[in-house]
């Protein structure tokens, strides 16, 4: 049906490339392309022992926007899956537009040299896209991602009006370090280290990073401490979900995690910005990222669950009503199938499946859109047949949660 160029080969990068050759009918041709041609390489060959299935591969700087074009000149891809880092968004757009070949991404645009991110730029190509006649669908992962369309399908079969959002993201994965982040150690530092912000009456609410907590029970994982942060869907959450009164992220972090992070603040590890050092210019938060393991290294070692989903309380029929939408995975089952652990998993599965939207033309239309715009019922659908089944818990809408 289709040619896709994957762009990443980390760990969300190995999810998507073997999700993708196993959906043969839909993706006939696969070319995996990263700045490590090694990487792609290693891939391909457990894509081939394990689903005897054959991908290309490619070398490409994601950051040069000239080796993009000519990579897709060459590969002539129906789609382009980025799942690179958000500092190159917008370079692999450019290469998009500069093609005329639609485009996926997992995570809003970030400037490598300010810790925030946003979609405005992203949106801003809207135009653009839409007169080249291409799309672009973005945040296809899962939070941001599957969260918009569990908050689109709650709004589609739940409620006439969702008033009150909370996304709850919890990993209770074990990977047995002192210290180790489930995702680019760079990234995950970055977020965590921002102010939090959630929306509320229609403003914006600026918080210090981890001042609020709350404890939520999870489902099949227990009590946990979960921290509000601010998170990329919620700005376009706001934006497409009808009567929205407010909406907080909240995120579960260990003891140990935050006082590794506190201890790496309070020396100046977790900056950004270049210092130099016995003549040559260093930035703290890489020298980290270069101790740290590698998050795809983390999959054969990393046990118990995720649990991530959406409380969304609102009005049905003239009568309040909350409703829980959640998914569970589990560490070890995703290494079992694709070799790696489930926050990567969690994130390449609904990325195949938004590509497999885009190129089934069960989702397009021109320009750049976020995941609520488009119909839910069918991407709920893949989640159950794709390795990430969910499930509603109707909830009594006078519960509440202390908040500290």
């Amino acid at each position: 049906m289709g040619k896709v160029l994957i762009i990443g080969a980390g760990g969300v990068g190995r999810v998507v490339a073997h999700k993708c050759a196993l959906n043969p009918n839909t993706f006939e041709h696969i070319t995996l392309a990263s700045r490590t041609l090694a990487k792609c390489e290693e891939i391909q060959q457990e894509i081939k022992d394990k689903w005897n299935q054959d991908i290309d591969v490619a070398k490409v700087d994601a950051d040069n926007v000239n080796e993009l074009i000519d990579l897709i000149h060459l590969v002539k891809p129906d789609l382009v899956i980025n799942v690179a880092l958000p500092y190159q968004d917008l370079s692999i757009m450019e290469a998009c537009m500069e093609t005329k070949v639609d485009y996926l991404d997992t995570a809003n645009y970030e400037h490598p040299d300010t810790a925030k991110f946003e979609y405005g730029p992203q949106w801003a190509l809207h135009e653009p896209f839409k007169e080249r006649g291409i799309m672009g669908l973005l945040g296809s992962g899962f939070d941001p991602g599957v969260t918009n369309v569990f908050c689109a399908y709650a709004q589609k079969h739940y409620f006439d009006e969702i008033h009150y959002i909370d996304i709850l993201d919890c990993n209770a994965g074990d990977h047995g370090y002192p210290f180790a982040t489930n995702f680019n150690p760079e990234i995950n530092i970055r977020e965590v280290n921002s102010k939090g912000r959630y929306w509320e009456n229609g403003k914006w609410i600026e918080t210090e990073p981890m001042e609020y907590k709350m404890v939520w029970d999870y489902p099949e994982i227990g009590p946990k401490d979960s921290y509000l942060l601010y998170h990329e869907e919620e700005e376009s959450l706001v934006k497409h979900i009808k009567g929205l009164k407010r909406i907080r992220f909240w995120m579960t972090f260990s003891q140990s995690y935050l006082t590794h992070l506190k201890v790496l603040d309070n020396i100046g590890l977790t900056r950004i910005d270049p210092i130099e050092v016995d003549g040559c210019k260093v930035v703290p938060l890489h020298v980290v990222k270069a101790l740290l393991p590698d998050p795809a290294s983390l999959g054969p070692r990393t046990k118990g669950k995720t649990n991530i989903g959406v409380v969304c309380e609102g009005i049905k029929d003239g009568k309040r009503r909350k409703v829980y939408i959640y998914n569970i995975c589990d560490h070890q089952e995703a290494y079992k199938e694709v070799y790696s652990q489930c926050v990567s998993y969690t994130t390449g599965v609904p990325a195949m499946i938004g590509a497999k939207m885009m190129l089934e033309k069960k989702w397009y239309r021109p320009g750049v859109w976020n995941m609520e715009q488009f119909d839910p019922d069918p991407f709920m659908e893949e989640l159950n047949r794709q390795g990430l089944p969910w499930h509603v818990m109707e909830m009594d809408p006078d519960e509440t949660r202390e908040i500290e």
